[in-house]
């Protein structure tokens, strides 16, 4: 049995979670955590102190995930990262600590399979399309922004052009950020937070005389716990550094 904590556990995503390693037959539920229940460990040092953690999955919030990451990282707990929010050098240096400390670590933007399937998709379009801009949309309490999604999105297209704002003119804002921000291979990048949504994207392609847009929408947060499940075996068999959930699939 793999034994699982969860951190953020009395969280909307945190008690999905708890509910799918609790009904997995291959996981063990260990420890629920998360500093405004009282019924609960209030940290990852005091649940590591009472109970044997194989692996934490974490969906807690950006201003806590690098330092509950580091914590696991130096005190050989393996961790599931799926709140989002990491700057890229901080992945850089959880990559460089899991390594070093032989400890696995999984970041996934997302841990739905339909929108990693998106991201994979917008990949191999990206080789066709000169042109590119994401649109992502999530409930208006998402802390961060832009997402996970649409930066990994990015980043995973950039990887097939250098340029996405081929032949666009010079552009003056008479609104700052109208335009969204500049990701990856200047590709813009729009954030929507509204109360309805809980997770959407849109990435829109275009070139002369068409326009292909493929998009994922998420009506139900248990669409993401195949995903964490998948994650949690991972890192219990293979023990290395992983971002994204492509990369297992």
């Amino acid at each position: 049995m793999i034994k699982v904590a969860v951190c953020g556990a009395s969280g909307k995503m945190g008690k999905e979670v708890v509910l799918a390693v609790t009904e997995c037959a291959e996981t063990e539920l260990v420890a629920k955590i998360d500093i405004a229940a009282d019924d609960m460990y209030h940290s990852i040092e005091e649940a590591h102190r009472v109970c044997d953690i194989d692996v934490l999955v974490d969906f807690t919030q950006p201003k806590s995930i690098y330092e509950n990451a580091l914590y696991c990282l130096n005190n050989g707990i393996k961790i599931v990262i799926g709140t989002t929010g990491l700057k890229d050098s901080e992945i850089a240096h959880l990559k460089e600590l899991s390594e070093k400390n032989n400890t696995g670590c999984f970041i996934a933007p997302n841990f739905s399979t339909g929108a990693v399937l998106m991201m994979m998709f917008a990949k191999q379009a990206a080789k066709y399309f000169d042109n590119a801009e994401i649109i992502e949309l999530h409930h208006n309490q998402k802390k961060d922004a832009p997402s996970g999604t649409a930066i990994k999105t990015a980043l995973m297209m950039s990887e097939e052009k250098q340029t996405f704002a081929n032949g666009n003119c010079p552009e003056t804002e008479t609104i700052e950020g109208a335009r969204g921000g500049k990701s990856y291979a200047d590709i813009h990048i729009h954030s929507v937070r509204m109360p309805g949504y809980i997770a959407s994207q849109e990435v829109i392609f275009g070139s002369n005389g068409q326009i292909m847009t493929i998009r994922h929408d998420t009506m139900d947060r248990k669409c993401y716990m195949q995903g964490v499940l998948l994650a949690v075996k991972h890192l219990a068999e293979k023990n290395d550094f992983v971002y994204g959930l492509d990369n297992i699939l």
